[in-house]
């Protein structure tokens, strides 16, 4: 009898996973060689030059980490001479590439940001490995390649690798995914550890694992992380003392942005940190730049209600159900979120194929997209009138893009919830 997971037939030739990995990586190899990052400079309007981000690296961070990572030819190091918003891994990473690939001597930014661009292309590719292991074993082999073929051919992946680190997030939180389903707890939570210290959201997967699995394997999982975790945070305390709790409490202290909650509280601007320059300075860190309407607690408490209703909804143990509930849980935590960024498309994209494997789910990675890269860099980067701000005539369309998002990601959210009652989504 067929397999009654099944939902594609795919010729020969497209099962062939080693097509596939040539295609993905030749199509952005060329992109590489084709649109290589470079700084030109131009004339400013009061007749200076000023050095503008061109190829594929443009409208993406990597400038900025770049500056941060030659902060040290100066002996200026993150958590004890500047704050840094992220956990260690970003910047050891980073600079990492910086000294071996430049032999001690330092890179050229086009190179650097070469070397790093194709570092995440390679943790994309892990991505799509990874989702074809995961989508050929909650739907077969066949919806397993097809779903690997549908992420390949999504633009944010091609384009988020030359932009920020957001790929390495999304590989360390599907192999965590991907232990916990064969059941290997201790591999799974050092990779969360390994995600968390490269951004925090990989932490969400202990609502899965304390939904789905006894509570002494839930307490191990917990207690492993902690104490890593705990064990990182103190060495980097005992390093940088208030400018390392700077540092890892900075984004906690951001101004809404790019969401809902910026729309009522007022804030029409991109989540932008103080300048690196001006991180010396530890309570620079706390300093929001923007204004706050709506209270953490009052956002908490509207996600939470869902969250809850998601706990106590879950009709099986399967590991269907339990990719749905954890995907369920990070779009939440993304809903809750003061802001919103288009990088974090790298992580939604491969939840919703593995969750709706089928026209729909490639619809909404499409939809999401294409309004992300409209918002940014269409509309902040070409046409807004100031400087990273919104103002004026395109206030109306982009809020009405920003609830067009909302919507959809809510829409995933009730297609989640349904899947978790035991419909056939």
């Amino acid at each position: 009898m067929a397999d009654q997971k099944e939902r594609f037939s795919l010729p020969a030739m497209l099962l062939d996973f080693r097509l596939l990995i040539l295609l993905f990586l030749g199509w952005r190899l060329t992109l590489a060689i084709v649109y290589q990052p470079a700084l030109v400079s131009v004339g400013d309007e009061q007749g200076g030059a000023i050095s503008v981000e061109r190829g594929l690296s443009a409208f993406g961070d990597l400038p900025y980490y770049y500056r941060l990572v030659t902060l040290a030819d100066q002996g200026l190091l993150p958590y004890r001479d500047y704050w840094f918003e992220f956990p260690p891994v970003v910047w050891l990473l980073y600079r990492g590439l910086y000294v071996i690939a430049g032999v001690g001597h330092g890179l050229s930014y086009p190179a650097w940001a070469t070397l790093a661009g194709l570092t995440m292309t390679g943790c994309d590719l892990g991505i799509l490995y990874v989702l074809r292991r995961l989508g050929e074993r909650l739907h077969g082999l066949q919806t397993g390649v097809a779903l690997a073929w549908m992420y390949a051919l999504l633009a944010a992946p091609a384009i988020v690798p030359w932009w920020t680190f957001e790929s390495l997030v999304a590989l360390t939180l599907l192999l965590a995914l991907w232990w916990l389903l064969n059941n290997r707890l201790g591999a799974s939570a050092l990779i969360t550890v390994a995600g968390v210290l490269t951004k925090y959201i990989p932490l969400l997967i202990l609502f899965a694992v304390w939904r789905f699995w006894p509570v002494r394997q839930a307490w191990r999982f917990t207690a492993l992380v902690a104490m890593a975790l705990v064990m990182v945070a103190g060495l980097l305390w005992g390093w940088g003392g208030k400018m390392t709790y700077a540092s890892l409490a900075a984004q906690f202290h951001k101004a809404s942005y790019q969401t809902v909650w910026a729309l009522l509280d007022g804030n029409w601007q991109t989540g932008l940190f103080a300048a690196p320059e001006q991180r010396t300075d530890a309570d620079t860190a706390f300093v929001m730049t923007g204004k706050t309407v709506v209270p953490v607690w009052a956002r908490t408490a509207l996600l939470a209600m869902p969250g809850v209703w998601f706990w106590l909804r879950v009709r099986g143990r399967d590991e269907r159900t339990v990719v749905a509930f954890f995907s369920a849980t990070v779009v939440l935590f993304y809903l809750w979120a003061q802001g919103w960024s288009p990088q974090w498309l790298v992580v939604l994209s491969p939840l919703i194929l593995l969750n709706f494997p089928h026209r729909v789910g490639v619809m909404t990675c499409v939809a999401l997209a294409f309004g992300a890269f409209i918002e940014y860099p269409g509309m902040f980067m070409h046409t807004a009138e100031t400087g990273g701000a919104i103002s004026g005539a395109l206030r109306p369309t982009y809020g009405l893009l920003v609830l067009a998002r909302t919507c959809i990601l809510v829409g995933v959210v009730v297609g989640l919830g349904r899947q978790l009652g035991g419909e056939t989504i």
